[in-house]
């Protein structure tokens, strides 16, 4: 492991991921909650980033069309504020950006450093037990790029989320809902791509009586919607379910600890708490990984289907 962090790449790595929990650490909007248990709890939602002056940090957001500057009440606004969990995003795409600047050299000369070594192994696995077993060489070759890109940014997001002073972008309906999204346009845009345009949409419904034709379309074009929906809940419910259970044990001891009796009760119930949630942690590490690996075997799985007619 020393190797991996000492390398030059391996340093610029880590200081990418130190640099984005100092960030969210020091503008985010977290803790000015007076209930310990809301300052506790906001860990699980999006916070603004505030400046010196603590106002909301954003973009002008005056060259987008007015739907996209609506806030949830329905006024028009002129800035688009930024928050802790596109910290941890760009964060990811720059740790993914670094650490494999190297995988492509040691895959053509076979001459690398460990961490080259390493992602190749997780580009390889991808290649040959994920994507080409469902998609075949031709397709599956055009496609890889963009599912190595969904695995390796699942992943970093969700484990950047397990670090200290961290947020878990995935924990957001809105990202996991984006990300499926990309992957109901890969669906509908590489099937017309390779069926051709009315083919794709034909060929949605099985040969059928025509009176029965109107009525498969619909129940088709649902299930065609209710895949990448799927995708959006599971990610988005995994990976909050994980953090709530761990806050949920440390709630436990400022719960004992404020329930009337005395610190006492707070200060027994720790080690069974935390203990409890060291635990869950340990489970979430496995799982940070196992999600990243549903979420791209399933967008295989849909995709191959959207540009195999015969599926």
């Amino acid at each position: 492991m020393t190797r991996y962090i000492l390398s030059p790449r391996g340093l610029v790595m880590l200081a990418i991921v130190v640099a984005a929990c100092a960030v969210a650490t020091l503008f985010a909007d977290h803790h000015r909650e007076n209930d310990v248990f809301q300052q506790l709890f906001a860990h699980l939602k999006p916070a603004a980033l505030l400046g010196g002056d603590h106002q909301p940090i954003g973009i002008h957001a005056g060259w987008l069309p007015s739907i996209f500057t609506l806030d949830s009440a329905g006024h028009d606004i002129d800035t688009l504020v930024l928050t802790n969990l596109q910290v941890f995003q760009f964060a990811a795409v720059a740790f993914v950006l670094v650490g494999f600047s190297g995988v492509p050299g040691y895959l053509r000369t076979g001459k690398g450093d460990a961490i080259s070594k390493m992602f190749a192994g997780f580009v390889l696995f991808i290649r040959d037990e994920m994507v080409l077993p469902v998609m075949g060489k031709e397709h599956g070759a055009h496609f890889l790029p963009y599912f190595l890109c969904v695995f390796f940014f699942v992943m970093f997001q969700n484990v950047f989320g397990l670090l200290p002073h961290s947020s878990t972008a995935t924990a957001s309906i809105a990202v996991t809902g984006a990300l499926a999204g990309m992957t109901l346009l890969a669906m509908i845009g590489g099937g017309m791509a390779v069926q051709g345009p009315i083919a794709f949409w034909k060929h949605l419904v099985p040969h059928v009586p025509l009176p029965l034709w109107p009525l498969l379309f619909v129940i088709e074009l649902i299930g065609l919607l209710v895949k990448p929906f799927a995708l959006t809940i599971r990610l988005f419910a995994n990976m909050t379910a994980g953090h709530l259970i761990v806050l949920s044990c440390m709630g436990l001891i400022m719960f004992f600890a404020d329930s009337g009796a005395n610190a006492v009760a707070g200060y027994g119930s720790a080690p069974l708490a935390v203990g409890f949630g060291v635990f869950i942690m340990i489970i979430e590490t496995f799982v940070a990984v196992l999600q990243a690996y549903i979420f791209t075997q399933l967008s295989i799985i849909f995709v191959g289907a959207s540009v195999h007619p015969e599926h």
